[in-house]
């Protein structure tokens, strides 16, 4: 589990200065909202690739922000088969769970290496009482995950495996596009096809095939950094998904 050795003085993005907050994809903070946030963030945490972030049934005396990077959500069963939730990106708020529920219901593993801002769980209450803007943000962000896990579940149920591929793809590449994460052409998502087979409930075999179908018709390349993203407008179709909409959404 990443170690909580952060201080308010190690801080290298102050929330004035934020990364994050000038992207359009982010609502913009009002005086007071920013004021609060910044007392309430006190540092930053770094945490290298394969690190775990919170465990499953921890109790963190903590809340993050993702500032970079990329990670997943995952719950194990008793024999080790893992079956991944949802990825982790900038501007995700996690341990919220934790801190409502008393203890994490997940596990959360770094993708690549996370920067990621922290925040004490024992200030929440006062955001609530004091910061009704910033209170239905993170009601936003609840509902959010909740509406990307009923997609998910979408998936896992009654779409093929080409099309569960394809929709998982194109779901990843269109929230990386949205926070710039697409710099580099054709984008690379930093995921194995394990990584894939555990979020899908495939065998490793049956993603491999499936994968290597959308390889054939110029959608995807599979590297081993991860996989690049060739057409997403036609994975989109393929999978038969609306897309993630114009919605401009919260940053805590």
């Amino acid at each position: 589990m990443a170690g909580q050795n952060e201080g308010s003085s190690t801080r290298r993005y102050p929330c004035e200065k934020c990364p994050l907050r000038p992207l359009p994809l982010f609502r913009e903070f009002e005086s007071q909202e920013l004021a609060f946030i910044s007392t309430f963030k006190k540092g930053e945490l770094a945490v290298d690739k394969g690190a775990t972030v919170l465990v499953e049934g921890s109790h963190s005396a903590h809340l993050y922000t993702v500032l970079s990077g990329w990670g997943f959500r995952y719950k194990l069963l008793d024999d080790g088969r893992r079956q991944i939730l949802n990825y982790v990106m900038p501007g995700d708020l996690i341990g919220l769970q934790g801190t409502v529920m008393g203890e994490m219901q997940h596990s959360i593993e770094a993708l690549s290496p996370l920067l990621l801002c922290v925040f004490e769980r024992e200030q929440l209450p006062e955001l609530y009482r004091k910061h009704p803007g910033l209170a239905f943000d993170i009601t936003w962000l609840a509902a959010r995950e909740e509406r990307m896990l009923d997609e998910n579940l979408l998936s896992v149920g009654r779409r093929s495996a080409l099309e569960r591929a394809s929709y998982l793809i194109a779901f990843i590449f269109a929230r990386a596009t949205g926070l710039g994460l697409n710099d580099s052409k054709p984008m690379q998502i930093p995921i194995t096809q394990q990584h894939i087979a555990d979020t899908l409930g495939l065998s490793l075999v049956h993603t491999n095939k499936t994968l290597r179908k959308l390889s054939s018709r110029g959608l995807i390349v599979w590297r081993d950094g991860g996989c690049e993203v060739m057409d997403p407008e036609a994975l989109q179709k393929l999978s038969g998904w609306s897309g993630l909409g114009d919605t401009r959404r919260p940053l805590v």
